[in-house]
């Protein structure tokens, strides 16, 4: 377990497991793109792949034990994050594996450093399109905001410190974790006025789920000329639409998409091999 230092502060914290070729872990959860969530995943790649691969997986910024972060967000932050891990652990070049939200820092990653990325595994990515709406991404940040202009901020702070992961209790709001354990900026927050907080919060939430169709952190002119290989599991729910998955594997250059019931009981052995395999395939020298 590693707790890795940042220009701006934040502390970022990631783990390995087994050996091998490097595996970027970007995992599932939106603002809690934590590692734990991918033990509530079909399949757990840190399981199913450290015998193969050196496993790094990490909490991005306001999630799990990366909660020591300034309040604001930016996916400039979160690439500089997540290529300062694989620096860290003096990886040149990784594949890398992201779930939900980690698409999206999937493509941007392979957007802004694309000598380090050899390939990638997008499991349900997140997009807009015609069956959606940035609304059914920000609700979620709708009952803390409500609750500290019904209670204050006060309010807040008490319901971030009865739960704290935000996924799980909204109305904690996004620095949740930090106002669980950081009592400095617990009393920070507490003396701050109700509108300020909402500034905050909904800075936060723009700018984790921009209104940037269909991808969010990418242009779709991007994708067209994505320069590593992709394999895609759909997703198939207002979250995740199946047109963006598709939409990938149409037009990204190299890229494949399995099933979209590539998880069920039946098919969830050959997935687990088939994402191996690939993985397996396009490791470089």
């Amino acid at each position: 377990m590693t707790d890795l230092k940042r220009p701006d502060g934040a502390v970022i914290h990631y783990e390995t497991f087994g050996s091998g070729y490097p595996l970027l872990l970007i995992a599932p959860g939106g603002l809690n793109s934590e590692i734990g969530f991918w033990a509530r995943s079909a399949f757990n790649p840190i399981e199913a792949f450290q015998d193969d691969f050196l496993v790094i997986a990490m909490d991005q910024r306001h999630a799990g034990a990366s909660w020591n972060v300034p309040p604001s967000f930016s996916y400039e932050l979160a690439t500089a994050d997540q290529l300062a891990v694989l620096d860290d652990v003096g990886v040149e070049r990784a594949h890398v594996m992201g779930g939900c939200i980690g698409v999206a820092y999937l493509l941007r990653l392979i957007a802004e450093a694309p000598d380090r990325i050899s390939a990638g595994v997008g499991q349900d990515p997140v997009g807009l399109d015609e069956t959606n709406s940035t609304e059914v991404f920000t609700r979620m940040f709708e009952p803390t905001i409500a609750l500290a202009r019904a209670e204050g901020t006060g309010a807040v702070v008490a319901s971030a410190v009865a739960n704290p992961l935000f996924v799980m209790n909204n109305a904690g709001g996004p620095f949740a974790q930090r106002i669980s354990n950081d009592a400095a900026f617990r009393a920070e927050l507490e003396a701050m006025d109700a509108d300020a907080y909402v500034a905050l919060v909904e800075d936060l939430s723009d700018a984790l789920w921009p209104d940037h169709a269909p991808y969010m952190t990418v242009d779709e002119e991007w994708v067209r000329r994505c320069p590593a290989p992709l394999l895609i599991l759909p997703g198939n729910d207002e979250f995740h639409p199946t047109s963006i998955a598709r939409k990938i594997c149409a037009e990204a250059p190299d890229a494949r998409c399995l099933d979209v019931d590539c998880r069920s009981e039946a098919k969830l052995p050959a997935t687990i091999e088939a994402v191996r395999a690939f993985l397996l395939e396009h490791r470089s020298a």
